[in-house]
């Protein structure tokens, strides 16, 4: 990720949002959805290659 965000400062010079360049903040998007996926499915069991092909054949 990269350092090019802007600061948003109230009166009191605390930082109160931050201003992304529009790839970088579809990127935290898409992070996101998958981090949201995967504790979705942390639970899940898993199953063998050879179930996976019979599945998907």
């Amino acid at each position: 990720m990269s350092s090019a965000g802007q600061y948003v400062t109230d009166e009191n010079g605390n930082k109160v949002a931050i201003i992304l360049p529009l790839t970088e903040y579809e990127h935290m998007k898409e992070d996101l959805h998958d981090l949201a996926m995967v504790a979705e499915r942390r639970d899940e069991g898993t199953i063998s290659l050879a179930e996976l092909k019979k599945r998907v054949m």
